[in-house]
């Protein structure tokens, strides 16, 4: 075989590859969680509350597998081996969905805090939190298998007349123990969005309480910037858990209907749908641009971080709302 046909064929592996990777990168279309809703129960003529926000977890995980390419963290073989933008992405949805899972099981499906745990969510969460890259001796993509028939098993019970061991408690301030792990997990990407020009930043650790103290010594500021080779992962990472965070309250908007309309939050909750909305427009560009924040190339991070942090900022007045009398 001459060396131009292995150059050839080479460069013919490569193109596909590349092509591959390109197809395998495309994020996956949002979804209705009313008509998912519809679809995993079987009693749609009184579909019981907490099934919103259950289904729709269960969707969002399952998109791992159903989404081009199927679930790329674990993988070992080209051309996933090679990618980080998708992995990434998986990454931020499932951050986002742990977040969810921990507030159902210790929260969402408990009266009080000596009530006792539901066994489903119990083995549900354990699952879904096995680290996402893990290929031996377990695999990330059979542990969240098991998170998803753990979750459904516990719908069929919500939606069960005769069975009363599976609660869902729509309240003000379950709903507000959930939009604590929403406003951090929001404030922590968009400083990490923010870091992509570098920015000095004062510590503030410790303000507003006198008597706060802190193990180890810190400097009062510090110089903070996202590694270039990382800034894409972040933006990524953030694209995944708006995406998931943005049908989660799509989801919730349903279940919570009477709290928040009670508290005349209704309309909050449509602005935050909507500046997630927004984050998740196509992005133009074949890469991520990492441009001066007032220069003449784009920033897609700084972008990012606007839409992460006004979604924040309504989620932190939405709580301290939820959580007065």
């Amino acid at each position: 075989m001459s060396k131009y046909k292995i150059i050839a064929g080479i460069a013919a592996v490569g193109i596909i590859f590349y092509a591959t990777s390109i197809y395998w990168s495309v994020e996956p279309d949002s979804f209705s969680p009313t008509q998912v809703t519809e679809a995993l129960t079987k009693n749609n003529a009184n579909i019981a509350v907490g099934s919103y926000t259950t289904a729709t977890l269960i969707k969002t995980i399952q998109t791992l597998d159903e989404k081009n390419g199927g679930y790329l963290s674990n993988s070992v073989l080209p051309p996933a081996i090679l990618m980080d933008n998708m992995p990434s992405w998986e990454y931020g949805l499932l951050e986002q969905s742990r977040d969810l899972m921990l507030v159902l099981r210790r929260d969402l499906s408990r009266s009080q805090t000596q009530s006792t745990e539901n066994k489903n969510l119990q083995k549900a969460h354990g699952a879904l939190n096995v680290e996402y890259t893990r290929l031996f001796p377990t695999n990330a993509n059979s542990e969240y298998k098991k998170t998803i028939e753990e979750l459904q098993v516990y719908l069929d019970k919500l939606n069960d007349p005769q069975v009363q061991g599976a609660q869902f408690y729509a309240r003000a301030d379950n709903l507000a123990e959930w939009f604590k792990q929403v406003e951090k997990r929001l404030g922590s990407l968009s400083q990490r969005l923010s870091a992509s020009v570098g920015q000095y930043r004062i510590n503030t650790d410790l303000s507003g309480d006198l008597g706060a103290e802190q193990s180890t010594l810190t400097a009062s500021g510090s110089m903070v910037k996202t590694p270039w080779l990382e800034i894409d992962n972040v933006f990524w990472e953030a694209r995944g858990s708006s995406w998931a965070l943005y049908h989660y309250l799509k989801a919730a908007r349903i279940d919570f209907k009477g709290v928040l309309e009670k508290k005349n939050a209704l309309a909050s909750v449509d602005q935050i749908i909507l500046e997630l909305e927004a984050s998740l427009q196509p992005v133009g560009s074949p890469i991520i641009l990492n441009g001066a924040g007032f220069g003449l190339f784009a920033n897609h991070s700084l972008v990012m971080a606007n839409y992460l942090s006004r979604a924040n900022a309504a989620v932190i007045d939405l709580r301290r709302l939820l959580e007065q009398g």
